[in-house]
């Protein structure tokens, strides 16, 4: 049995608990980190040094990062030619956003979610919030544009970047309070993914 470690409102834990859904893949979650703590104990750390989540264990195997994780649980348990196809150029497409996702749209979204969820209003530093909005936005219109005339990130098939990328999707539409600029592609892409069962179940939920 797979036992995944982290909280369940945490973005990169829901990434992998909504792959896991694409795979019909059973598994037990354990709370840690933030309010549930765990992931700073000694147990823990031989786990994973890093002291973040998730952290998945499968048998005697120990894995953290979560995007290594996907890839991981996507080659392992799943069907070659459909979330991570093996052939290299897909893989290669997919492998971009992914990349792109962690160095790029997380470090530049971060401050924005923080700002709006997890900061009071009056201790907001409103010139900041503008100008973390409008480079927020500035990326989600490089994939607005990617998704002119695709029904998914990569062509017609869904695969871990529409994971990766409709999780942080669910945070820039769940933001309140700002005004986002038109993104006609990109909404029509995150309409379509709003009736899988994994976004119903681990990704579509209040921001906190």
């Amino acid at each position: 049995m797979i036992t995944i470690w982290g909280r369940s409102n945490s973005v990169n834990v829901q990434k992998v608990l909504w792959c896991c859904d694409e795979l019909v893949l059973p598994y037990d979650r354990i709370d840690a980190g933030l309010q549930f703590g765990r992931n700073n104990t000694a147990e823990y750390l031989v786990m994973n040094p890093t002291g973040r989540v998730p952290t998945l264990v499968d048998g005697d195997y120990v894995l953290w990062e979560s995007h290594a994780i996907l890839r991981y649980l996507a080659m392992q348990y799943g069907d070659s030619s459909s979330l991570y196809p093996a052939e290299p150029k897909a893989r290669a497409s997919i492998d971009r956003w992914l990349d792109w996702t962690l160095a790029t749209l997380a470090p530049t979204e971060r401050p924005l979610f923080l700002a709006l969820v997890r900061t009071p209003a009056e201790k907001r530093d409103t010139a900041k919030l503008a100008a973390d909005l409008e480079a927020t936005g500035a990326l989600w219109k490089m994939l607005d544009a990617q998704l002119q005339g695709r029904f998914h990130i990569e062509g017609e098939q869904f695969t871990l970047a529409d994971i990766v990328l409709g999780s942080y999707a669910r945070r820039w539409f769940g933001l309140e309070g700002i005004e986002r600029p038109s993104l006609p592609n990109l909404e029509r892409w995150y309409a379509r993914l709003a009736p899988r069962t994994g976004f119903r179940k681990y990704i579509d939920f209040p921001l906190t």
